[in-house]
C-alpha cells in the first residue's frame, strides 16, 4: 500500500529567504515554483536526492507554530548524510548554528540538529556508506 514518503510540506514567513536556505544552503534542487495571485503565495517544489521532495509555501502572514518546547504536530525533519563532520562543516561555513553531533543510544549513529530560517529543527542523521560492486 504505503510507499514512501513524496514531500513534506513547509510553510514560511519570508518565502526569499527561506528559498535561498534550501537551495543554497541545503542544496535542493528546483523542480517548480508557482506564484498563485489569488493567494498572494508562492509554492516552490523541491528535490531531494534521493527522489524525495520538500514542498514550500508563504502565506501572508502566517500564524506562528510552536515548536518549543516539545509541541504536538511534526517534532523535527530528519536528512540521511553519509559523512557528519562535512555536512556539519558545511553548515557551519553558511552561518547555521548547529547542535554538538551527538551518537543515538539505540542506533549507534551520529546525529545533529540545527533549524531553518523560521525555526522549523532540522536533523541530519549519519547513514551508512553503501558500497556497490
Amino acid at each position: 500500500m504505503l510507499q514512501g514518503i513524496h514531500h513534506v510540506a513547509l510553510i514560511c514567513s519570508d518565502y526569499q529567504r527561506s528559498k535561498n536556505f534550501y537551495t543554497q544552503v541545503l542544496g535542493f534542487s528546483v523542480l517548480a515554483e508557482h506564484f498563485r495571485a489569488e493567494r498572494q503565495s508562492w509554492k516552490l517544489d523541491l528535490a531531494l536526492p534521493d527522489g524525495s521532495q520538500l514542498e514550500l509555501f508563504s502565506f501572508p502572514s502566517p500564524p506562528e507554530r510552536p515548536s518549543r518546547p516539545e509541541a504536538c504536530g511534526l517534532r523535527h525533519l530528519a536528512f540521511k548524510v553519509a559523512d557528519m563532520a562535512s555536512a556539519v562543516a558545511h553548515l557551519t561555513a553558511c552561518g547555521v548554528e548547529v547542535e554538538p553531533v551527538r551518537t543515538d543510544p539505540y542506533t549507534q549513529r551520529l546525529y545533529t540538529f540545527f533549524t531553518d530560517p523560521d525555526g522549523q529543527p532540522l536533523e541530519l542523521y549519519q547513514t551508512p556508506v553503501v558500497v556497490v560492486d
